[in-house]
């Protein structure tokens, strides 16, 4: 049984600038009753927070000019609705909204509208008709998503890789984000690089490579700091539950010989008020990438985790929800500032 500490407030939230904490627990549960779309093997997931959280994965679907049909589109949809705009949180590369096992659970519980969306081309979406899974893609997706649902202008969260498609969709998209938090963001890498190059055969290979047990085990373990063997385990098979459907291979491929997202020239176009959050002990992005990071978008804060890797919302999830709910609190009392000028706030 795992515990967190649940940092929450009323569904008005932050009337007083405030925030109350409260403690809850999540146990397993034989009895799971998991979506029909999800591969099998999520029975096998000992992890009791990703079996709470698949239970509520849901699709809906999405219209798209590259897709002759709707898309089946994944997601984990807000128990609640706010009179604050929504958090939408996106996973990492090649991962699912099942990544946010840990920290959605204390943003809901703090009052927040959320949502945890799959990516196009990763996650539990029905890929089965979709060939095309290049940037413009994924971000003309997201898009669709957001008018038919969300239909707010959000706070849009996105750790690694899931960083680059939040900038990009921010600066091509930028009535519907009113705020950005990014976590260990890979924002500098170059897209996919020489692998955008390699014949389609032998880029099958390599992403037959990438989802290989051994390959994310030892990724698994550069990415999280003083997690133990079992835990690890675990951790590695919820990672994979995605790459068990068919279209896997041919949506990863997609991405990868497209030349994936390169946003480093994106970046000083943001415009919008950002977080940025970092491990300290990140063994797969320097945390000197936060500070370039931090001087080069020109509406942000930065906040480093300490004794923590490369994910802090699945590492530190206390840690990384205070960080998102202090600055969404922060940016709540200074736009009621602004209708008051009198009242003096700190930020």
């Amino acid at each position: 049984m795992l515990t967190l500490t649940s940092a929450s407030s009323a569904l008005t939230l932050f009337p007083e600038c405030k925030t109350q904490r409260r403690r809850f627990t999540i146990s397993a549960a034989a009895d799971d009753k998991f979506p029909s779309f999800l591969p099998k093997q999520m029975e096998e997931i000992k992890d009791p927070f990703a079996r709470k959280l698949a239970t509520r994965i849901e699709r809906l679907p999405v219209n798209a000019s590259f897709s002759e049909k709707s898309i089946m589109s994944s997601c984990v949809k807000p128990l609640i609705q706010s009179s604050q705009n929504p958090v939408v949180l996106l996973h990492g590369f090649d991962s699912s909204c099942l990544e946010w096992r840990y920290t959605f659970p204390l943003l809901e519980e703090a009052g927040l509208e959320t949502w945890a969306i799959d990516i196009l081309g990763w996650g539990f979406s029905n890929l089965e008709r979709t060939k095309s899974c290049d940037v413009a893609s994924k971000r003309e997706h997201f898009y669709q998503l957001w008018k038919s649902y969300i239909k707010r202008p959000m706070t849009l969260v996105g750790p690694s890789l899931g960083a680059a498609v939040a900038v990009d969709f921010a600066v091509n998209n930028p009535e519907a984000v009113e705020n950005l938090v990014l976590i260990d963001a890979s924002v500098y890498a170059e897209g996919t690089g020489n692998l955008a190059k390699l014949p389609r055969a032998a880029a099958y290979a390599g992403v037959s490579i990438l989802k290989s047990f051994p390959l994310r085990l030892y990724i698994n373990f550069l990415a999280f700091k003083g997690v133990s063997f079992d835990t690890g385990l675990d951790w590695v098979n919820i990672g994979k539950l995605h790459c068990l459907y068919p279209w896997w291979e041919d949506a990863t491929v997609s991405f990868m010989i497209s030349g994936g997202y390169n946003v480093s020239r994106q970046i000083d176009q943001v415009k919008q008020k950002t977080l940025i959050i970092w491990g300290e002990d990140d063994q797969i992005i320097s945390n000197k990438l936060a500070v370039r990071l931090h001087c080069e978008l020109p509406n942000s804060i930065i906040r480093q985790i300490p004794d923590c890797g490369h994910l802090p919302h699945v590492e530190k999830p206390d840690s990384a929800a205070r960080l998102i709910l202090e600055f969404l609190q922060n940016y709540s009392c200074q736009k009621k500032a602004q209708l008051a000028p009198t009242e003096e706030v700190v930020y």
